[in-house]
């Protein structure tokens, strides 16, 4: 993070944001009203096919104009790990609702292979998905902040891994628009993400192939006269069966890439459920496009040029998560060992366990502080190529080892569901693996 964000107006913009979490009628019912004040106070889901979800019909609206961007976070000059008011506002809240409201819902939505739908109302209630819309948008963005969603990704992992992608999953669908739509795709599909009612939404980017690379796409959209035609196959889409809406990376016919809206009522368009090993609550689907037929008004035109950043915001994205989930079997361990005794004493008293514990530490911090730079590099608008693939080789490298130390250290305990361990390490494998999906 940087100090950029508590240089601009803060009576103006930070305590609007702030006021607006405040006033949610959310945080009364799950009991989060008294954090939240006090925040403002001292800062003033192998292989079979299911119909997809019936969707809400969007209605075309014209364009007003240029489309609305996010503004750009102003740099200071210093580098300071400190949260602004803002942050700590979100992040508090954040974190408060992955430990009240998640992580007590994670045994049914591992059963159930899906996100319970109320901790998704009410995570759409909290304002998750409005974080990338800037607020002329309707959104909580006074400015672009990629460090913040970082953070709340951060916090949402804490609690659950898969719930934490399937919550974040609508506004990365909404932030995608936001960036790179124009007027007249933003007027038509962001009130949608603004309203009561928030579509489940996901971005398809990842393909089941071997060493897939997200720059070298094998779905193709061709272009036809009166629009484009869409083939392939994506993997890993987050609640793929459930969404209204998805926005799909495509190889145009000149090689570059980028990316299409799509409702779900779109023919040719086919879900197919692809049970996943971990972040089963994410509910995780194969799309199949089969001779999609689409206007031109599809296409994100600007994210032509802004598809490699869709990509490396993503990989931000899923760090935050892992990060949240590394920190998770951290503290879970620690006591751990400190209270399961052997030959007398606590393990944590034999070295190979402590110096194990504290490999996991100093390797969790050294990945969050790549990812935090990542994110700070994106909000300045520098090149963060090098630190977002930095941070998802950490993370994905690390949190394998995380996962697996926890496992190790609780013994033949680590391997049951009697603990959360191994969960966590099934969880922290997708690190490696998924591409898109999230956007900070």
């Amino acid at each position: 993070m940087t100090a950029h964000s508590t240089r601009r107006d803060p009576m103006s913009k930070g305590l609007a944001v702030l006021n607006r979490i405040a006033s949610l009628p959310v945080l009364d019912r799950l009991n989060l009203r008294g954090p939240s004040e006090q925040v403002v106070y001292h800062g003033a889901r192998v292989g079979f096919r299911t119909a997809a979800a019936v969707s809400r019909g969007f209605t075309r609206a014209p364009g007003k104009g240029a489309p609305v961007r996010p503004t750009a976070a102003q740099g200071s000059g210093v580098f300071d790990l400190t949260p602004t008011e803002d942050q700590q506002m979100m992040v508090g809240l954040v974190d408060q609702f992955a430990r009240e409201v998640v992580r007590p819902s994670v045994e049914k939505a591992e059963a159930a292979n899906e996100t319970p739908s109320d901790v998704t109302a009410h995570a759409s209630e909290l304002g998750l998905t409005l974080m990338g819309l800037p607020e002329d948008l309707g959104g909580l963005a006074a400015e672009r902040s990629a460090t913040t969603g970082a953070l709340v990704a951060e916090a949402l992992g804490k609690g659950d891994m898969g719930i934490g992608a399937s919550l974040l999953a609508p506004g990365a669908v909404a932030t995608a628009i936001g960036l790179w739509g124009d007027s007249a795709q933003q007027a038509t599909y962001i009130p949608a993400f603004t309203g009561a009612d928030v579509p489940a939404a996901a971005l398809a980017v990842a393909e089941p192939c071997a060493l897939f690379d997200p720059m070298t796409l094998r779905t193709t959209a061709r272009k036809v006269p009166g629009g484009f035609v869409l083939d392939g196959v994506k993997s890993g889409v987050i609640r793929g069966a459930a969404a209204e809406l998805f926005v799909v990376a495509a190889r145009l016919d000149d090689g570059r890439h980028g990316l299409f809206v799509l409702e779900s009522s779109t023919p040719g368009l086919v879900i197919e459920t692809d049970p996943s090993m971990g972040l089963r609550a994410a509910s995780l689907s194969r799309l199949v496009l089969d001779g999609v037929a689409v206007g031109p008004e599809a296409l994100l035109a600007e994210s032509v040029d802004g598809y490699a950043d869709s990509v490396r915001l993503a990989r931000i994205a899923w760090s935050g998560l892992a990060l949240g989930t590394m920190r998770a079997v951290l503290d879970y361990v620690t006591p751990y060992v400190k209270e399961r005794k052997a030959f007398g004493e606590p393990v944590a008293h034999r070295q190979g366990v402590a110096f194990m514990v504290a490999d996991m530490a100093i390797e969790l911090e050294g990945a969050r502080l790549t990812t935090l730079r990542a994110a700070s590099r994106a909000d300045l608008g520098k090149p963060f190529a090098r630190e977002a693939a930095l941070s998802r080789r950490l993370c994905a490298e690390y949190g394998m080892k995380i996962g697996t130390d926890g496992v190790q250290l609780l013994g033949g305990h680590g391997f049951t569901k009697e603990h959360p361990v191994e969960r966590w390490y099934r969880d922290l494998r997708a690190v490696g693996v998924m591409e898109g999906g999230l956007l900070v």
